[in-house]
């Protein structure tokens, strides 16, 4: 029984490698594409909007860009889409093994809502729909013709979610679901709206009609969306190893001038690609927009030492309370973990426990039974270095712990 555990890590491993090899095919490719249409030479004649000569490689490229379609179907046509969807859909399985499979760790936080598993999972999964429904509606509505307030009833929208995630699943979760919210829409861009566009435009071509500009207008707008929210959804991805920024109570707030950094620093890049000049202000923006962020990080969440201690366990917890060898392996945590993962470390310098993990009582030692096995039981990756000087022997007996209450 206990190798399942192993088995499973692996295979959140595998997940994690394949979602992280798609997003750099589809980030790489749209931040391509994005700086190559801003940086196109418009000033040439003919029926092309722009062109551009590149070299890479050791070899030079020459590239053309029509504004609706040329004249005719070109013989071979390479389409960017897949890249997009394999993003979003490993990064659904990856939320499914990592955060509905493990909600009783990682998703639920009974302090803020008392949910079941079920109800945690649907919130989890219908959550993520919702945002495309209003933000398509949005651009679809009179607004679309208005970019700006756009963007900013989108902005709006994400804070919104923002702060709902925050009050009813655990700050790691939050700030991820959030980062998925967003995914999601974008993947929904490419799936719903640009791929069919331009399949209507290619369509036309085929049968020997004049495409209509529209089409194309409207997916540049969903692109240039993209464009603005691919660095907020790399950081809140990301969040999940640094619990300085989904550890306190302003999380939300933290990723919602998150989404504010993700714009200064495109439009610095966006600027540069068009030649429309280095607007070094939108560094200084992000300087202080991240200074605030790292000062509302200080902010302790709400989880205190006395909750810690007052709270009952979960039916997950006492299941590993109750379990042989409980005692052992609390006594071996407190003495060799406990200085570092503790809500006021006393080890050295440190202020923050490593990833936010609390490894203080037995509610907590209990609840992070499964982390405890892989990183200290059966690896060596904890104590670090094993600077606390764990051996052998509390290893196996962290081991068999583990084991007795999953067998």
């Amino acid at each position: 029984m206990y190798d399942v555990a192993i088995l499973w890590e692996w295979l959140a491993f595998a997940v994690r490698w394949l979602h992280v090899i798609t997003a750099i095919a589809w980030i790489g490719s749209s931040f391509y594409f994005i700086a190559l249409d801003l940086g196109l030479n418009r000033n040439i004649q003919g029926p092309a909007d722009g062109e551009e000569w590149q070299v890479h490689g050791g070899g030079f490229y020459h590239i053309q860009k029509y504004l609706v379609a040329p004249e005719a179907m070109p013989d071979h046509l390479t389409w960017f889409k897949w890249e997009s969807y394999a993003t979003w859909l490993s990064g659904a399985a990856l939320l499914a093994v990592v955060y509905w499979v493990g909600a009783e760790l990682y998703l639920i936080d009974t302090a803020k809502a008392d949910l079941e598993i079920w109800q945690g999972i649907v919130i989890s999964a219908a959550s993520l729909g919702v945002g495309w429904v209003i933000y398509d509606l949005l651009c679809k509505s009179p607004l679309g013709e208005k970019p700006t307030v756009l963007m900013l009833l989108l902005f709006a929208l994400l804070v919104v979610m923002s702060w709902g995630y925050n009050q009813v699943f655990t700050g790691r979760a939050a700030l991820l679901h959030l980062g998925a919210f967003t995914a999601t829409i974008m993947t929904a861009n490419v799936f719903v709206i640009i791929m069919p566009n331009q399949r209507i435009v290619v369509a036309d071509l085929k049968a020997g009609r004049k495409p209509d500009p529209k089409y194309g207008k409207i997916a540049k707008l969903r692109s240039t969306h993209n464009n603005y929210l691919t660095l907020p959804v790399i950081f809140l991805m990301l969040s999940n190893h640094y619990p300085l920024a989904f550890g306190t109570q302003y999380a939300w707030i933290i990723a919602a001038l998150v989404f504010l950094m993700g714009v200064t620093i495109r439009h610095y890049f966006n600027s540069m690609h068009a030649r429309k000049g280095k607007p070094t202000w939108t560094w200084a923006v992000t300087v202080i927009l991240f200074i605030v962020i790292a000062w509302l990080s200080t902010f302790p969440g709400h989880n205190t030492y006395e909750d810690a201690e007052a709270r009952a366990l979960t039916p997950y917890e006492q299941r590993f309370a109750s379990a042989a060898g409980f005692e052992e392996a609390h006594d071996i945590v407190i003495g060799r973990c406990s200085m570092c993962h503790a809500r006021e470390p006393v080890w050295g310098n440190m202020h923050w426990a490593p990833k936010g993990v609390f490894l203080e009582t037995e509610a907590d030692i209990a609840h992070h039974a499964r982390a405890i096995y892989l990183q200290s039981g059966i690896s060596h990756a904890m104590p670090p270095a094993n600077i606390t000087r764990l051996p052998d022997e509390d290893r196996a007996t962290l081991a068999a712990w583990y084991r007795a209450a999953t067998d």
